[in-house]
Order: structure tokens, then sequence, then C-alpha cells
């Protein structure tokens, strides 16, 4: 099994997170796949008006930094007590400290940089530019349920319903993980049937296709770039237009732009994340238990909500 998910990547191409994560979860002794969500038909609304026009929202999947809950920052281990399990919003007009230990992005390569995973400074250049009519008051923070029954049946309803409240013409997305990913695509498919344009800054390419989205901008980096290169502006300026250029220009659902962005130390990565025949036997059970503890601690924010 392990075998198979290394061999069966081609190099420079994007990474196969899907498989990627069930040989991952599979080494460690979990014998049942996870399923990714998948749909034939994909909603797609169009702008209603012009981006300089329009009035766009953002949804994040990272947190809060709460000092409480233990080390958060880059280089932090995965911290499963500084997850969320309830849609939130915050007020875009105040800078935010948001960070994503709390997910399965990256570590090795992350940065302190949250431009690269919450687009908020670069959505108010946009504004600066004209490029866009508005930012919505709120951004919104989505939680990461692998349960899609929840996300689609309790999550993505009151997510529309923000929506709808910050009267928002379109709305950016902003994964992170691979569950993040799914969870931004079913996001996406409730807002279009409802006539809100979006579109996905995503790192994760297969899963946000295997769901079926309208708009996807793929940036080929490691899980917790998904909106630009860390202490680049430029970089992530580029990424958020590259987004808005596909809100403007797709013609139908399951459009996929992708960003010329490359790592800058090379592809190294792609083999590197969540790789089992990497893993010695004694880094395996480590793995495992670090996974069990994670699962109790997740269980028990969920038990206090």
């Amino acid at each position: 099994m392990t075998g198979t998910a290394e061999s069966n990547h081609t190099p420079g191409a994007p990474l196969r997170y899907i498989e990627r994560t069930r040989a991952w979860y599979a080494a460690l002794g979990y014998d049942t796949p996870y399923r990714y969500a998948a749909f034939a038909d994909v909603p797609f609304s169009p702008l209603r008006q012009p981006l300089s026009a329009s009035r766009v929202v953002l949804l994040t999947t990272a947190a809060p930094y709460r000092p409480d809950k233990g080390a958060q920052g880059a280089g932090a281990p995965y911290n499963a007590a500084a997850k969320f399990y309830d849609v939130y919003v915050g007020d875009t007009a105040r800078d935010h400290d948001l960070r994503v230990s709390h997910v399965a992005i990256d570590r090795a390569h992350l940065s302190d940089d949250s431009g690269t995973w919450f687009p908020l400074p670069a959505l108010r250049r946009a504004l600066q530019r004209e490029r866009i009519g508005a930012i919505a008051p709120h951004f919104i923070g989505v939680p990461t349920n692998r349960s899609q029954r929840h996300t689609l049946a309790v999550d993505a309803p009151r997510v529309l319903a923000l929506c709808s409240e910050e009267a928002a013409d379109a709305a950016v997305l902003v994964p992170n993980c691979p569950v993040c990913h799914q969870t931004m695509a079913l996001m996406a498919r409730q807002l279009e049937a409802a006539g809100i344009a979006t579109v996905i800054l995503g790192a994760a390419k297969d899963i946000v296709e295997h769901v079926g989205v309208p708009r996807l901008l793929f940036s080929d980096l490691p899980l917790g770039h998904s909106a630009g290169l860390p202490h680049d502006g430029a970089a992530q300026d580029l990424t958020l237009e590259l987004g808005l250029r596909l809100l403007e220009s797709a013609p139908a659902a399951r459009c996929t732009l992708q960003s010329p962005l490359r790592w800058p130390d090379g592809e190294a990565w792609r083999e590197a994340y969540m790789n089992p025949s990497r893993l010695s036997a004694f880094e395996r059970q480590a793995a495992r238990e670090e996974h069990q503890a994670s699962r109790v601690a997740a269980q028990a924010l969920r038990s206090d909500r």
C-alpha cells in the first residue's frame, strides 16, 4: 500500500492527496479508506454585476489564535486542541491572528505569514485598486468536519445565511488541509446554488475537482499556501487576482486555472508530505499514537460544545 502511493506519483505533477492520505492512514492501521464527496452535477452562477461593483466575502478554515490552547505557530505540531466546530465570523475592518495548526497542513514548510492562508490583506489591496466594489463587513470561519453530512446539513446552511446577511455577490474560499478542501468545495456548491458566484483558492486540486465545483484557482504549493507564497505580497496579490479573473471569465462549471507560482525551494515537499513509505516502524507507531491522541482531544471539544 505504501509503495503504491509512492510509485504512482509522477515527479512534477500535482500531488494526489486522495491517494496519499488514504495510504497514510492505512499505514497507521485504519483499514477503511475515507470516501471523499463526489457529485456529477455542479451548480454554476455567473457574477451578477462587474467585480468593480461587487461585494466579496472571504471564507476561511483558519482558526483564531487562542494562547491557552498550546503551540499554534510555524513549526508547531498538529494541535487538535485548537480546532473549532462552529461557524464563526470576524470583522474585516480589523486585523486578525488566525492559525492553521489545527489542520493537516504541510508543517515542514509553513511560515509565520498568515497572508498565505488568510488573504484579507490582499483583498484590501484589491479594494484600494478598485478591483472589487467592497469587502463584506465580516469574513466567515468554516469548521473542517470529516462528516460530510454535518457539513451539508448544519454548516453550509449557516454559511449561506451569513453570506446573505453580508449581501455578498461573490465569495473567495480558502481551504488548507485535505479535508478543508472538501469542506470548502461543499460550501462553494451551496453558495452557487443560491446565486452567489464563488472561487476556491486551493492547493489540493484532485480533492476539489473530485467533489465538483464551479471555479478553482489551483496553486501547486505545499498545503497551507493556498493564497500564495509566504512573505511575498506580489505573489499573494497575483494569486487573488487570478482567482478574481476566474470569477469573471469562467463560462461554466468545473473551470480550473493553475497559478504559475512554484515553491522556491524545489519539489521535494511533494514526496515528504504524509508519505508512509518514509516512516520507520517506530515512526509509524508514534504517528498512530499521535493521531489517536488528536482524536480524543477533538472528541472532547465536540462534547464540550
